[in-house]
């Protein structure tokens, strides 16, 4: 005789638990081949660390038919000469991260400026949703001319 199991049917001899944990998965953009052909992966915290470093030097408007993907930190370059906010580039990615990475939770934001190199530096640290990692992420800017 089979056996439903189903809260509908009032048969269940216990409750059954189950959990899932999903896994964070994206390819290696350094896209280098395994022996046996494939891909390398990132897995988990170096998943989402990679994909917050790729949406932070994303321009928007680069990604189609999503406009609003990215951030303009290369928008905020041009105004290192003269009036340099360091709130408004942590606004910046914090709103880019919190819109379109929802594995990852901010935690802080460091921006520094270096004026004679016309660079930016910015350390993002991060907490992977789902876990208790955290992540710092690097990223420099730097102006070509």
């Amino acid at each position: 005789m089979a056996r439903a199991f189903s809260i509908e049917d009032q048969n269940l001899s216990k409750s059954i638990v189950s959990s899932r944990t999903k896994d964070f998965t994206d390819i290696d953009l350094a896209f280098v081949a395994k022996p046996a052909g494939d891909l390398f992966k990132k897995i988990d915290a170096a998943a989402v660390k990679q994909a917050v470093k790729n949406l932070l030097l994303t321009t928007r408007g680069e990604k189609p038919f999503q406009p609003n993907f990215g951030s303009n930190l290369n928008s905020a370059l041009f105004s290192l000469d003269t009036e340099f906010d360091p709130e408004y580039i942590q606004d910046l990615m914090a709103e880019s991260i919190e819109n379109y990475e929802p594995r990852a939770r901010v935690l802080s934001i460091a921006v520094e400026q270096i004026p004679e190199r016309n660079t930016l530096n910015a350390s993002i640290t991060f907490q992977v949703v789902n876990t208790q990692e955290i992540v710092t992420v690097d990223v420099s800017l730097a102006r070509l001319r």
